[in-house]
């Protein structure tokens, strides 16, 4: 097989960390890796846990910003976000359940505690959290530069205090009420 990154290298056979099977690019040190033999050296080694005492630095990662072709089928790859918290993505080959590993995706992986989980970052379910916590974090930053970073404390104390009462209907009537010791509407 040919590298799918930088089409100069060809792909070998090779281990990650000496784990689990993968092929690694003689040129650019990317490593194609299929889920199925993640998820099967996981079924063998159910108690083991990845170091995530790893030092990452951001000049070591590659992120191929280009869509790939896999490997193996030719077909257009998918992007995928690895966290909320991370911008950085993998790119995964669901026609053939396997995932391109840029040289030092793995350590990031690994440090950002998701080694043992990568099965997990391909699905709908994690994507889907990550699009939440991402839409979370928008409207914080919307409401914090709206009402400032002081009123914006105060008032979601407020909220998750009103949110835990019994009669919060009637305390959120009694705050939006013009005057609400008033007969009159």
């Amino acid at each position: 097989m040919n590298c799918t990154s930088c089409k100069k290298g060809s792909l070998a056979p090779s281990f990650i960390d000496g784990r689990f099977r993968a092929h690694t690019c003689s040129n650019c040190a990317g490593s194609w890796v299929l889920i199925e033999d993640y998820v099967s050296w996981k079924e063998r080694n159910p108690d083991y846990a990845f170091s995530e005492d790893i030092t990452v630095y951001e000049s070591e990662i590659s992120d191929s910003k280009n869509a790939l072709l896999c490997p193996v089928s030719g077909t257009i790859m998918r992007k995928f976000r690895i966290s909320a918290e991370n911008e950085h993505k993998l790119d995964y080959s669901s026609v053939v359940g396997g995932l391109w590993l840029d040289k030092g995706e793995w350590e990031l992986l690994k440090s950002e505690g998701l080694a043992g989980c990568l099965n997990a970052v391909v699905t709908q379910h994690w994507q889907k959290n990550i699009r939440n916590n991402n839409s979370r974090q928008n409207f914080s930053d919307i409401y914090e530069a709206k009402f400032g970073t002081e009123n914006y404390l105060k008032i979601k104390e407020i909220r998750n205090w009103l949110v835990s009462q019994e009669q919060k209907s009637d305390l959120r009537a009694y705050l939006l009420a013009e005057d609400p010791y008033s007969v009159d509407k």
